[in-house]
């Protein structure tokens, strides 16, 4: 008997919106890709676009529902904000998610009214910025200079910060400041600031800050001058500003990662329809061998990226006490693979990849565009520093056990239960399931034949070895070797984990596709190819893909893009032509 697997990856309102967005590549559509790229060229955000978001109503889409908002499910937010994100990367962050980081923070920490406040704004079209950063500081918090000390009327405001997104624009800011002047972790606070009951005088906004990708995106700065705040602006406990950072972080790296894969999708299109169109040598582009197998290798990195996000993404969901792992080796993860696929489609453009007209002219933007993936809101090197110390206790607690993650992790478009902020943790102490999930999906691999099985199941047992060895040495590692201090060789331990990680996430969702309408993902050639290239050695490039798995990835490219259908773990219909 067959089960049913959701294949449309969202509920109805995502349809709806791609519906209003149409196809970006028309050039007859005035959302299209061609408007977007003429805002880009004037460093403007794309004003139709974001009169089409409002009307729209995507603010709603980052307020729980208990707020009044429409967010239930973070993978349905993401599969949204992608339909963003694959037209113009601009209104995805600009419009979208800079507003959905910030809410993050006030779900997780607020009251019932800071909450009630921000998810007014937001239903209503309008901005909530977050307000992180200190450029002498960087992703370094606990050095945070701007303070909002203890005053005759509660708090003082005083000081910068610095590329913050929508600042200007925003209603309202969730601003990280230092609320004691000792040294320590409950030294600093989060602030809900409404920026209409701020006294005159005392907040000056900063110059906008110009980017050479995003450039549409308003990023500018604030300066408080002895401005007076309520202490009831203080999100959750005074001091325990670092710790809501902490469990926030978890649901924005996850997912913000995630929609970036929008960029790679609209790429690897733009890239195709160029081969495609393209005679060299007497034939096109597309028919010679490497450019295939070129574009097959960076779709299968794009299936592999998708896949662990997905599977990150549920775990928030389904097993939230071990999310501050798999959220940071998302980030680590998922935003290099992705910028490697641009780079790699990049090369098959040639002079045509930074062409700023012509058919291939949105390549160069979102080139520029998904840079930030990489090192916006948290970068993937803090990502490393944060997971490094954690392995010895990996080590000793869980890697090696004998049972695995819950299936419903691994069956995406599934159901979900509610997801709840405040389940959040700081720590996963040690526990985690999902690397143990391929040596007990191994155990439990159905019967099968052919080239792709018999490889999948080498590459399974190759990881699930190497979980064993990477074990035996970290518990033997001293504090010297965990700190920022530590040796390449050290910090590769985190690039080895993280690569057992996605295998298990690859392996467990075909093995959970198998007996389901999902005839793509039952199949096991992209999970094959997709362990094949994670497999590579540290410092040398990804290997090319054996025939047996490079061909059914590219039929599967050369079908989704024709029928226009979603290049992700699920195909999803999307605006444009039908074949």
């Amino acid at each position: 008997m067959t089960t049913a697997l959701a294949t449309t990856a969202g509920p109805a309102r995502l349809h709806a919106l791609e519906s209003a967005l149409g196809d970006p590549f028309a050039d007859d559509n005035p959302l299209g890709l061609r408007a977007v790229l003429e805002a880009d060229e004037r460093g403007e955000m794309f004003e139709a676009g974001e009169q089409a978001l409002h009307e729209y109503g995507l603010g709603a889409e980052f307020v729980p529902t208990a707020f009044g908002g429409r967010l239930d499910r973070l993978d349905h937010l993401v599969e949204i904000m992608r339909s963003v994100y694959r037209r113009d990367p601009c209104l995805g962050l600009g419009y979208g998610a800079s507003s959905f980081i910030a809410g993050v923070n006030l779900w997780t920490a607020g009251d019932q009214e800071q909450c009630r406040h921000a998810a007014e704004l937001l239903c209503s079209g309008r901005r909530v910025a977050v307000a992180y950063h200190e450029l002498a500081h960087g992703n370094d918090m606990a050095g945070t200079e701007f303070t909002a000390l203890p005053g005759p009327a509660g708090l003082v405001l005083n000081g910068r910060k610095e590329i913050i997104t929508n600042v200007r624009r925003a209603e309202a800011l969730v601003v990280f400041a230092r609320t004691a002047q000792r040294p320590g972790s409950r030294s600093h606070s989060q602030l809900y600031v409404d920026k209409a009951r701020l006294p005159g005088g005392h907040l000056t906004h900063l110059p906008r800050y110009r980017t050479s990708g995003m450039r549409g995106v308003q990023l500018g700065g604030i300066e408080f001058r002895d401005c007076p705040l309520p202490e009831s602006a203080v999100l959750g406990t005074m001091g325990h500003g670092l710790e809501n950072a902490l469990r926030s972080f978890q649901v924005t790296r996850t997912t913000l990662v995630s929609m970036f894969t929008g960029v790679v999708d609209s790429a690897l299109r733009t890239t195709l329809s160029h081969v495609r169109g393209r005679r060299l040598y007497g034939r096109t582009a597309a028919d010679l061998p490497h450019i295939r197998s070129v574009l097959a290798a960076a779709y299968s990195d794009l299936l592999t990226a998708d896949c662990f996000a997905t599977v990150a993404t549920r775990a928030l969901h389904l097993l939230p006490a071990q999310t501050p792992i798999y959220a940071l080796a998302v980030k680590y993860f998922v935003s290099k693979t992705l910028m490697d696929v641009m780079n790699q489609l990049s090369a098959v453009l040639g002079a045509h990849f930074y062409l700023r007209e012509g058919p291939a002219a949105g390549f160069q933007k979102l080139l520029r565009d998904i840079q930030p993936a990489g090192f916006g809101h948290a970068a993937r090197a803090a990502c490393q520093v944060s997971l490094l110390p954690q392995l010895p206790l990996l080590a000793r607690r869980s890697w090696l056990g004998e049972t695995g993650a819950p299936a419903e992790l691994f069956r995406p478009g599934a159901d979900l239960p509610p997801f709840d902020f405040r389940q959040l943790v700081i720590s996963a102490a040690g526990r985690e399931s999902l690397s143990t999930s391929l040596a007990a999906g191994l155990a439990a691999m159905p019967d099968g034949t052919g080239p792709a099985y018999t490889a999948l199941r080498a590459h399974g047992e190759h990881f699930a070895g190497e979980l064993v060895a990477l074990a035996e040495e970290c518990v033997s590692l001293s504090p010297a070797e965990l700190s920022v201090g530590a040796g390449s060789h050290t910090y590769d331990l985190t690039t080895r984990y993280v690569k057992i990680l996605v295998a298990a996430a690859c392996f467990e969702t075909w093995r959970h596709a198998r007996g389901t309408d999902a005839a793509f993902l039952a199949d096991p050639a992209w999970a094959a190819a997709a362990l094949h290239r994670l497999r590579t050695p540290l410092g040398t490039p990804r290997p090319s893909l054996p025939g047996h798995l490079e061909q059914p990835l590219w039929d599967e490219l050369l079908d989704r893009c024709a029928r226009s259908k979603g290049l992700g773990m699920l195909p999803r219909p999307l605006a444009g032509p039908h074949g």
